[in-house]
This record gives C-alpha cells, structure tokens and sequence, in this order.
C-alpha cells in the first residue's frame, strides 16, 4: 500500500510535538519553565520559548538520528529566521528591557534523553 503525501506530512507533523514535548520535559528538569510552544509571529515560528529567572530562551527542537545531524539541520536560514522572531517576541513583552535572551537547540534522538546545546548561535 502507497502512503498518500498528506500522510508523510501527518507523521513528520507528530514526530514533530512528541519531540517538542520530550524536549520541554527535558527542559523543565533542569529548572526552565515554559513559556510557550509553537510561538507564532510574523517572522516565523519559534518550537519552544522558556525561561529562567530573567533569561529567555528561544530553542529549535530537531528529531534526528544524531545530535550532528540535529544541529546541521538549523542551517542559516533558518538562524537568521528564529532569531527575527525571537527579536520580535522580546520587544511585545512588558519587562523587555530586563531580559536576556539567546538561542539554543535541543536534539531529540530515538530511544536517548534529549540532548540540550546552549548558546548555539
């Protein structure tokens, strides 16, 4: 039986919120809280937005095989997006001028605890 393209979209679509939802665990066990998920502006999206103490962090969650293949997977593009949406969230927030921000990936690989890359651009 052929899968349907909407059907390769559904699953990469799921795959997608389990690993969000695996990271955010991961996050919440080293003391951030969340903030938000799926932050959407005009500049793009933004998988998971959490906080500790005054700092904000913007993390880009990828489902690979390696935490290699996890990290090439933001490519510039791609930085240069998350960040203008970060920049954009910063500013609507009442307590801007208090906050720290940077950008940070979580790699989420099968059957492994998620692994946490700080500060990655």
């Amino acid at each position: 039986m052929r899968h349907k393209p909407q059907d390769a979209r559904l699953a990469a679509y799921r795959k997608g919120h389990r690993a969000e939802w695996l990271a955010l665990i991961a996050l919440i066990f080293k003391g951030y809280r969340p903030v938000a998920r799926r932050a959407r502006n005009t500049f793009g999206e933004i998988d998971l937005i959490v906080r500790k103490g005054a700092l904000i962090v913007f993390v880009e969650v990828k489902a690979r095989v390696s935490e290699g293949e996890a990290l090439d997977a933001v490519g510039y593009a791609a930085q240069r997006r998350i960040e203008a949406a970060g920049e954009q969230w910063i500013a609507e927030q009442a307590d801007a001028a208090k906050l720290n921000w940077r950008f940070d990936v979580v790699a989420v690989k099968p059957w492994k605890w998620p692994v946490h890359f700080i500060d990655v651009w």
